[in-house]
């Protein structure tokens, strides 16, 4: 139909049915009342809308909305609206396509599911001081979605499940006040974060809750701080995956992996090796400073030197004359054997840290 459909104050007991509808303008159900409990309230499958498509203050539905395949050539806002179909989907508006916004915030009160899966908004995903209740069950559910802008500030956390597998969120606002307890992310990318927050917060954020290792999340993140010059915390995220993924491997492997993580972070903190080899090199230098091992060849052992026989103990992929011409005893020995095992250590994890860091970059 040409020019604007205006059913304001509207009030449909049973199913309100629009599928396939065609408007030019605006269409307009501010104020509506739809009743149909355990129905569809609203029928509304393909509806073309050629501008806005309104649910403002006053509108409330009792049963399913549906939108799905729906084309609004401006905004769609349902704020200030009341939905509720319990235990069910309350708002499905799936592979919606809208030219604007898409406003479900500012006061839209839900009793039930949201399902968004494949809708493309052309800018802002708002879902701000809403309040949305789906509890045990998927309360919001945005898979595959894309929008320029994604507004997830809701007044209170979403009771319920947060799925966000495989979209696209743009620039994503949020606030750790209202995260979810359970919040899906697999696949998940974003341009950006309005609030980026230090890594050890998001690092909370990614795992609400605990559970299965994914990979993706952790990198999106650690590239969302790299692009914002935030290195420090993109490498922090990083130990993070690593330490979430060691959780699931074989005991001998994770034992390895502890290892690498106290010695070197896996990588992501090369400086610990430094401070282990000065701690380790002090311990040694001041032992055999003491202690000085017999010469195996006395007439033609180099002038023994407690800093550099330490040194040929500990790295083990370059030599000063010094190990190979003395032979400790006893304490010393021990000592020796020691330092030549931490130095292999050491190197073999430095190795494989840096070559991690190196294939992630």
């Amino acid at each position: 139909m040409s020019g604007n459909a205006l059913c304001a104050d509207l009030t449909v007991e049973g199913t309100f049915r629009l599928s396939g509808a065609c408007v030019d303008g605006e269409f307009d159900l501010e104020g509506a009342r739809l009743r149909a409990p355990g129905r569809h309230a609203l029928d509304a499958y393909h509806v073309r809308v050629g501008e806005d498509f309104t649910c403002h203050p006053g509108f409330s539905a009792e049963g399913r909305l549906i939108l799905s395949g729906a084309t609004v050539g401006a905004a769609i806002g349902f704020c200030g609206a009341r939905l509720s179909n319990p235990g069910d989907i309350a708002l499905e508006a799936v592979d919606v396509t809208v030219a604007r916004n898409f406003d479900l915030g500012l006061g839209l009160t839900v009793d039930g599911a949201v399902k968004l899966d494949g809708t493309h908004v052309g800018t802002e995903l708002s879902f701000r001081a809403a309040e949305l209740t789906h509890p045990g069950g998927i309360a919001l559910s945005l898979r595959a979605t894309r929008a320029r802008d994604t507004d997830l500030r809701t007044r209170r956390p979403v009771e319920g499940t947060v799925d966000a597998r495989n979209a696209h969120l743009g620039t994503l606002h949020d606030n750790p006040a209202t995260w979810p307890a359970d919040l899906r992310l697999a696949d998940t990318t974003y341009d950006g974060l309005a609030f980026p927050l230090p890594a050890t917060e998001r690092i909370g954020w990614l795992r609400r809750p605990p559970g299965r290792y994914l990979p993706q999340p952790y990198e999106q993140l650690a590239a969302t701080y790299r692009r914002l010059g935030h290195e420090d915390e993109a490498r922090t995220v990083l130990l993070a995956k690593q330490r979430h993924r060691r959780t699931g491997l074989p005991a001998h492997t994770r034992l390895w992996g502890h290892v690498q993580d106290f010695s070197v972070g896996y990588g992501y903190r090369p400086l610990r090796a430094g401070l282990w080899l000065l701690a380790l090199l002090a311990c040694g230098t001041l032992y055999f400073a003491l202690h000085t091992p017999a010469a195996l060849e006395p007439g033609k052992a180099p002038p023994f030197n407690a800093v550099f026989y330490t040194l040929d103990l500990l790295v083990p992929i370059i030599t000063f004359g010094q190990e190979p011409a003395f032979a400790p005893r006893g304490t010393g020995q021990w000592l020796s054997y020691a330092l030549i095992a931490a130095g292999w250590i050491l190197a073999t994890t430095v190795t494989a840290g840096i070559t991690r860091a190196l294939s992630r970059q």
